[in-house]
């Protein structure tokens, strides 16, 4: 495993050294013994997360919109400079590769980020188009700065004021005399941006940012706090809420973006692209699938536990294990993440459940084990997200 260019800070204040795997590198799970106070400063204060193991790719040249039109699902055609697009990409069946964003950073270059490698798929799509990829994961470093005081602690330490600045686009400017990229976005269903560096710069650009938001409660926050806060957020994650088509061993473990609440990123408009004409007949016939959160209702949840002489035992970490849903005794879906959500004093899940059972509002009961004894609790299909705090888009 290698270490990110945070590391020598991250590891020096790692009370536990509990560390995870993530596309190669480490990346802390929580700093002190628990993850709570983490949590709770991406809510109430500020939380400062190190995202650089995202892959990060650069697009340049004249036919860089092309490249990246003929990947994603989003038309990149309206994407402006300084403007961000969240969006996944598919093969030619209409099933989901990866996820990410697309960032406009000049008039001919583009920054790709996405969970796992995808340069050799962005270079087999380039074949006679005049585009550069470079893969710049290595080179750039990138702190994410997440909950309701993040714009003020920005603001000790940017030289640009960022009141303006809209939710997914992003900015050029300098912090501490340091050149970074701060765009509007995140992981966490906050308020909240990211921070884009050189590598050589990471370490003066970690003490800023702790420096500023001292006053401010900034707290250093791991994997098993954003995990909750992605969660309450309705935010997919590869390799635990769906797989990638290029690593799926089935046809039943592929999703399209139909089928992963994702509708609104398909463009079908724009010309063509990979996977087009299979999500036309997909959206023509309806996705056979919906991906949605389901909250699990606390009375019915609870007596399972009384039943066995027991007070209610839940997971303080997010489960990241597949719990069958069931309706009407057949099982009609599974969730994919499930967790208690501190803020919102709810059990909740993001589940993958047949269309005709993913109403909002639909009854159905989701596998819990108690006392090593499987039972169904009853729980609603609601709406995602699950918080969605309007300081996030003000």
């Amino acid at each position: 495993m290698l270490p990110t260019p945070f590391h020598p800070r991250t590891s020096s204040i790692n009370e536990t050294q509990t560390w995870r795997r993530w596309s190669g590198y480490l990346t802390a799970g929580l700093y002190e013994l628990t993850h709570e106070r983490e949590y709770w400063a991406v809510r109430n204060s500020g939380a400062l997360f190190d995202v650089s193991p995202l892959m990060k790719y650069h697009l340049r040249g004249p036919d860089a919109m092309r490249l990246l039109n003929r990947v994603v699902t989003r038309d990149v055609s309206k994407c402006v400079v300084g403007q961000v697009m969240y969006t996944p990409w598919c093969d030619e069946h209409g099933k989901v590769i990866d996820d990410g964003t697309v960032s406009r950073l000049d008039a001919q270059t583009y920054r790709l980020t996405s969970a796992e490698p995808n340069y050799r798929w962005l270079s087999m799509n380039a074949v006679g188009l005049n585009v550069a990829i470079e893969d710049m994961s290595d080179k750039i470093g990138a702190l994410s700065l997440q909950g309701p005081n993040s714009r003020a602690i920005l603001h000790q330490c940017a030289e640009t004021n960022l009141d303006g600045l809209k939710y997914f686009r992003l900015t050029q400017t300098k912090m501490s005399g340091l050149p970074v990229t701060i765009s509007r976005t995140g992981y966490t269903g906050d308020l909240g941006y990211e921070i884009w560096a050189d590598a050589k710069d990471a370490l003066p650009l970690w003490d800023a940012l702790v420096k500023a938001g001292h006053a401010y409660g900034l707290t250093p926050a791991g994997i098993l706090a954003l995990d909750i806060a992605r969660v309450e957020a309705g935010l997919l994650l590869l390799d635990v809420d769906y797989q990638s088509a290029h690593k799926a061993v089935i046809e039943a473990q592929k999703s399209s973006p139909f089928e992963l609440n994702l509708g609104w990123t398909v463009s079908l408009d724009k010309g063509n692209f990979n996977g087009r004409q299979a999500l036309l007949a997909e959206k023509a016939r309806g996705p056979a699938w919906q991906f949605v959160g389901l909250e699990a209702e606390w009375n019915g949840l609870e007596r399972l536990y009384l039943e066995e002489g027991l007070p209610p035992q839940l997971p303080n970490v997010t489960v990241r294990a597949s719990l069958p849903v069931a309706s009407l005794g057949r099982q009609v879906g599974y969730a994919t993440s499930s967790c208690w959500s501190p803020l919102l004093k709810k059990y909740l899940a993001l589940a993958h459940l047949e269309a005709p059972h993913a109403k909002p509002g639909n009854l159905v009961m989701l596998e819990v084990t108690v006392e090593h004894k499987r039972k169904y609790a009853p729980a609603r299909v609601v709406e995602l997200p699950f918080f969605n705090p309007e300081r996030k888009r003000q």
